[in-house]
């Protein structure tokens, strides 16, 4: 008997806090950070199959890689090793259904990965817990164990050790996306190289948990960092503009998000943030503009009648 397709979605992130250490010796980044999960989501359809692969669709869908350079197959293999199966013989399909900007710095790909950990999970009947999925997770990389719990947390490490963190409000946002991605190790590149002539970082992580504990947007709006910004700008100069144009349109603040280049604009409310993407959308400085909210869950099955379907943001184009 062939068992039934699972259908899982998962949510892009945000970055609210991003600060930077030095290079380890490992060659990663000592980081400290706080996730915040958006209504922005990928569907991911993992199913039995005498012909494994995967197929991508939805926007950008052409820019990712269909073998094992895909973090989703990456996924397969990995929980296939720690599940005693052979890595060779999975006899998976993989159907990604893109909503989460193609390297855009929202981690889209860390997501996929997630997803498929979780549905595989449900598919090959394995019963494994989520902090046990979480474990394979963070060998896969940095940002997707934060992808399987969702909602706002703390990261430290390479950003996969996670702690929840309390957010008593529902933040609103508007998302400029751009054409061309941002390879992250580009940007850390460039950030080692800026550091060298100017060390200037974010400051403590305390003041912005404290914000989200109040639930108040406009203080939260204030302590919005990110140290990879003055990299990604720096590869990407018209990102000023793009952040400059979302403050103009009337958003509290504007932060590039993760390593760029996708822009993020903390907005008051829904109403506020229709608006501002309208004004932005015509401003000419960013390919397309779309409105989210946050928190939302992590990867969940589709259908899970235990958790409400976050709703469809709407979508503006430029």
């Amino acid at each position: 008997m062939v068992p039934t397709p699972i259908t899982v979605r998962v949510p892009a992130k945000v970055n609210l806090h991003l600060s930077v250490g030095d290079s380890r010796q490992d060659g990663y980044h000592e980081l400290v950070t706080v996730f915040q999960a958006l209504s922005l989501t990928d569907e991911i359809t993992v199913r039995s199959s005498d012909e494994p692969g995967i197929e991508v669709h939805g926007e950008g869908s052409e820019s990712v890689p269909l073998d094992s350079d895909n973090l989703a197959w990456r996924a397969v293999l990995e929980l296939a090793r720690a599940s005693g199966r052979d890595p060779d013989e999975t006899g998976v399909h993989i159907s990604i259904n893109k909503g989460v900007p193609v390297a855009g710095g929202m981690a889209g790909g860390s997501a996929d990965a997630a997803a498929t950990l979780f549905a595989l999970n449900a598919l090959w009947k394995l019963e494994l817990g989520r902090d046990e999925l979480s474990e394979i997770a963070g060998r896969l990389g940095s940002d997707v164990p934060f992808a399987l719990q969702g909602g706002t947390a703390l990261g430290t490490g390479r950003g996969e050790r996670l702690v929840p963190v309390l957010a008593r409000h529902t933040y609103h946002w508007v998302i400029a996306l751009h054409g061309e991605g941002l390879g992250t190790p580009e940007v850390y590149t460039e950030l080692d190289r800026l550091r060298r002539n100017s060390d200037n970082r974010v400051g403590e992580v305390e003041p912005l948990l404290e914000a989200l504990a109040s639930g108040d947007p406009r203080e939260l709006a204030l302590l919005l960092g990110n140290d990879l910004q003055a990299a990604a700008v720096s590869l990407r100069p018209g990102l000023r503009r793009t952040l400059r144009a979302g403050v103009d349109a009337g958003a509290l603040a504007g932060i590039v998000s993760g390593s760029g280049p996708t822009c993020a604009f903390l907005c008051t409310d829904g109403d506020e943030a229709v608006r501002v993407a309208a004004e932005l959308s015509g401003a000419g400085v960013c390919r397309t503009v779309r409105v989210a909210q946050g928190p939302v869950p992590g990867a969940r099955l589709v259908g899970d009648e235990h958790v409400d379907r976050p709703p469809t943001p709407p979508q503006v184009h430029a």
